[in-house]
């Protein structure tokens, strides 16, 4: 039924244990599984002053060792559980690379830490816009 799997993280306990039930699924259906981590330029956002911008080129290669340090944590956990894993390391804004990495997958499983009111107006939801703009199924493990 579902032969290839993405597994976004953002390298937090969410998505690790997203990851531990993804991988406990892929493992039963004989899945491949593909692991995204996507870096989003802080600087093209609003919010950032100009003279932020000189520290821009070295916060996106901070970013872009954290995205390898948590892809390789999740490829780790996948040669654990034997599972065959690759990962990928995006660029651009979460949503919209992890649906256009969607497109090759037969299912998305993502962590969700279920945050409500203000938390959520303020900090958004990757998850909840994968769920809701995907034409792929979503597992959504939710997260404490």
């Amino acid at each position: 039924m579902y032969s290839k799997i993405l597994m976004p993280t953002d390298g937090s306990n969410c998505s690790s244990k997203a990851i531990e039930q993804g991988l406990e699924l892929a493992k039963t259906l004989g899945a491949q599984v593909t692991f995204v981590y996507v870096v989003e330029d802080p600087t093209r956002t609003l919010w950032i002053s100009p003279e932020a911008v000189p520290y821009g080129l070295e916060l996106i290669e901070d970013l872009k060792k954290a995205g390898n340090e948590a892809l390789q944590a999740a490829l780790q956990m996948a040669a654990q559980a034997g599972v065959s894993a690759q990962s990928k390391l995006l660029e651009g804004k979460p949503i919209d690379a992890i649906l256009s990495e969607a497109k090759n997958h037969d299912l998305i499983v993502m962590g969700t830490h279920g945050r409500s009111g203000i938390d959520r107006l303020l900090l958004g939801s990757v998850t909840e816009g994968v769920l809701h703009r995907s034409e792929k199924p979503v597992l959504v493990i939710r997260s404490k």
